[in-house]
């Protein structure tokens, strides 16, 4: 009997007799199904990312249960809980983190603004790119605690210089991944927009947005973290309220288990700012085929 070809074995029914050759040989579909699940990482784990932080918890746990770490150094993690608790009983550590998230938001809301904006300037057009892509460059080379001494004397230390600091740690990232997403667009993209005579405005929404959307959304992970990084930067340089200055005041007073909840706070805070942009990410780019799948 003659066996059959692979694409007649993909029209057979379901319910088919296998022919004598067929048996024991994978389908062209379940072939690809195999070895993508043999490439990839394997099958997601729900709440993976807490895996990590989960485990440095249990050694610190562990550690401070055998006497291995010194507590004048790092105190126990129920001494930090206790802590903590105390610190949001007396209402200080709410003010603080309120004041704190409030300067993050705007500086990121700024950053985003002006990063995209550039991006789309410098992408979208060869005289942008040579106007705006250098004088970025320049800044990406320089970091914020650089620019500190200038920003204090162009802006005092009011909120405007903590804002600003935090919106140039978001912008870089932003128009460096949105840059770059706008230029790996496909041409072929282009087009096709010309041969159904796509109008400027209609091109840049259907086409150059939804591309460009993949390098955006990284360059938030990497933005939500640099506003973070500011902050702690900017709050405790003349400030007199936020978890940094928290920090900067438990420090003057050698109060370890205090400095610990803030930098705590901050940790959870940035994993919680990456898992929400990565939830946002997984559901806009759902169309896509990756190895995370």
């Amino acid at each position: 009997m003659t066996a059959l070809k692979p694409a007649e074995t993909e029209h057979r029914g379901a319910g088919a007799e296998a022919e004598p050759g067929d048996v024991g040989r994978p389908r062209p579909a379940e072939g690809r199904a195999r070895a993508r699940r043999r490439l990839g990482p394997g099958t997601p784990i729900p709440a993976g990312f807490l895996i990590g932080p989960l485990l440095l918890l249990g050694i610190w746990f562990l550690g401070s249960a055998q006497g291995w770490i010194d507590p004048r150094f790092l105190p126990a993690p129920w001494t930090i809980a206790q802590t903590a608790a105390e610190l949001i009983s007396s209402g200080r550590l709410g003010a603080d983190l309120l004041v704190s998230a409030q300067r993050f938001a705007i500086g990121l809301v700024f950053g985003v603004a002006a990063g995209v904006a550039l991006a789309l300037v410098s992408g979208l057009s060869r005289i942008g790119e040579a106007i705006v892509d250098g004088p970025v460059q320049i800044k990406r080379s320089i970091p914020n605690l650089a620019l500190l001494p200038l920003l204090l004397l162009w802006f005092g230390i009011d909120e405007r210089m903590k804002i600003i600091t935090i919106a140039l740690g978001v912008l870089i990232p932003i128009y460096i991944h949105t840059h770059n997403g706008l230029r790996s667009i496909d041409s072929r993209y282009a087009e096709l927009s010309e041969t159904v005579r796509l109008g400027h405005g209609a091109f840049i929404g259907r086409v150059i947005l939804p591309g460009a959307l993949p390098g955006f959304l990284l360059g938030m992970r990497f933005a939500v973290t640099s506003a973070w990084l500011s902050l702690v930067v900017v709050e405790q340089v003349n400030a007199t309220n936020g978890i940094g200055y928290m920090m900067q005041l438990a420090g003057s007073y050698g109060q370890t288990d205090v400095i610990i909840v803030g930098l705590v706070l901050y940790g959870l805070l940035g994993l919680i700012s990456d898992g929400i942009v990565r939830i946002v990410q997984r559901r806009a780019l759902s169309w896509r085929r990756t190895l995370e799948d």
